[in-house]
């Protein structure tokens, strides 16, 4: 009788388990089933550096070049750079200054209230191998300093990809910005946005050369489809994309939230919609967990790179073609991927993120965005499926008891697959802290982003073309399908 009872508890248990797992079904090819297919851009993730701080990012942080060298080794593109943020709007060109940028501060923690830069900034910025957005003063309302400065940087940024006119319009009028001083709306801002695309672009002889939009209030006020509806043919011709700025903020247990990532992003869907009608690619040219350069409780943190993964998988499901992450002053920058000292946890995620990516044409998500459980599927040029990546958005703080849910997979072919396990002790680790993240069990070297230890693969047994993995809260899985 006992070992009927036990085997019975077994049944149970395992039938328990079956109910409990979320299903996931790999479609065989791109483009078939009822799922959404996203074209992918060859480097989807990218850095955003603060305008004053990128020449420290590129001459004096030793991690910087091998942090994006980690991704280039991936996908085999260097990731792309925008360099811009509130200080572009405090800097005029200095043709006559030898220095990369010319400011003072009381304390290094410190942004510029003014700055002046020269042409070696711009040189520094055509020394790097990825695809460069340099954002220019639109602010001080200088358009002939704007121009000398656009005719540099197309001069020495060999792989300049767009120039900005601006950064966060919506702030001009409470920052005492001098082309808002006869008033200020999305309608100004839109009708001088227009002509200087068209000024700008036409002194540098280049189309298409702008970055338009760059605002950060949600949409619609603000937005690429506000802003497209006042635009003719000849401004058109002189934009290369649309971007807008996105850090949604909150708790971890609310960021690294699936179904509020899948909800923020939603917002951008008429924007992306009305970019794309244009023939134009529309990115995040500047966003990151939490503005201001982030928040200690949360920015640093292992939720946050979880936050980061899901975001940049859910952003380009979402024909979001790049996402730029925001890196502040060097030092003083809770939301960096990395510094001088120490590894930020959000790099974790970016790099999971681009490890699934990587080489890929198009990505799918099996999951509707409406639960705390994530499903992405890569697939290849010839839309063979080649990754996919399971997350479990549940939340752990590191105490009591860690929950764990069961993923199946279903589609699949051969005996086994291989995989790759984003991990730490709970939501809340920070790297800075002395916390341990791993990828594959894996970890970036303090100081340097050389990835370091043994590797630890997975391998997930395939019984009848269904496999199943455990994912604790707040983990999630790289499956190679290939």
């Amino acid at each position: 009788m006992a070992s009927r009872l036990c085997l019975f508890g077994l049944l149970l248990a395992a039938a328990l388990e079956e109910i409990a797992a979320v299903t996931f079904t790999v479609p065989q090819r791109a483009h078939t089933g009822t799922y959404r297919y996203a074209p992918l851009d060859p480097a989807p993730v990218g850095i955003s550096f603060e305008f004053f701080a990128f020449p420290s990012y590129f001459t004096n942080v030793t991690a910087t070049n091998q942090c994006l060298s980690n991704w280039r080794d991936l996908t085999g593109v260097w990731p792309p750079i925008r360099i811009g943020g509130t200080t572009q709007d405090r800097a005029q060109y200095d043709s006559a200054t030898s220095a990369y940028v010319v400011y003072s501060v009381s304390n290094p923690a410190d942004a510029p209230a003014s700055l002046s830069f020269g042409s070696q900034f711009l040189t520094l910025a055509g020394s790097y191998a990825g695809s460069v957005v340099v954002g220019l003063n639109r602010g001080k309302n200088n358009i002939q300093n704007t121009i000398a400065a656009a005719k540099i940087a197309v001069s020495e940024v060999k792989n300049l990809l767009a120039i900005e006119l601006g950064n966060e319009p919506e702030y001009y009028s409470r920052n005492g910005q001098p082309i808002a001083s006869g008033g200020w709306s999305p309608a100004i801002d839109a009708a001088s946005q227009n002509n200087w695309d068209i000024s700008v672009g036409s002194a540098v002889n280049k189309k298409p050369i702008i970055q338009a939009g760059n605002s950060n209030d949600s949409p619609p006020n603000w937005g690429a489809a506000e802003l497209i509806a006042t635009q003719n043919a000849t401004v058109k011709q002189y934009v290369q994309t649309y971007a807008h700025h996105n850090y949604p903020g909150g708790s971890v247990t609310s960021l690294m939230s699936h179904r509020g990532i899948s909800s923020n992003l939603h917002i951008f869907d008429a924007d992306v919609a009305a970019a794309l009608r244009e023939g134009k690619p529309y990115v995040f040219g500047e966003t990151n967990s939490v503005s201001g350069g982030g928040a200690a409780g949360v920015s640093p943190t292992f939720g946050a790179g979880l936050w980061t993964l899901d975001y940049v998988l859910r952003a380009s499901y979402s024909n979001i073609s790049r996402t730029y992450f925001h890196h502040g002053t060097v030092g003083n920058c809770q939301y960096c991927f990395w510094g001088r000292y120490s590894m930020g946890a959000p790099y974790y995620g970016a790099y999971a993120a681009t490890a699934l990516l990587a080489k890929a044409s198009h990505l799918t998500a099996l999951d509707d965005g409406t639960t705390n459980y994530a499903a992405y599927v890569s697939f290849s040029s010839d839309g063979k499926p080649l990754r996919a990546l399971l997350y479990n958005s549940d939340y752990f703080g590191g105490s009591g008891t860690r929950s764990s849910q069961s993923f199946e997979l279903r589609g699949l072919t051969g005996s086994s697959v291989k995989a790759k396990r984003l991990t730490a002790a709970s939501a809340m680790s920070r790297v800075d802290q002395g916390g341990t993240v791993t990828f594959g069990g894996q970890a970036f070297t303090n100081g340097d982003c050389t990835l370091a230890g043994t590797e630890a693969v997975e391998s997930l047994a395939i019984s009848n073309g269904q496999a199943t993995v455990a994912l604790k809260a707040s983990e999630a899985l790289l499956v190679y399908l290939q």
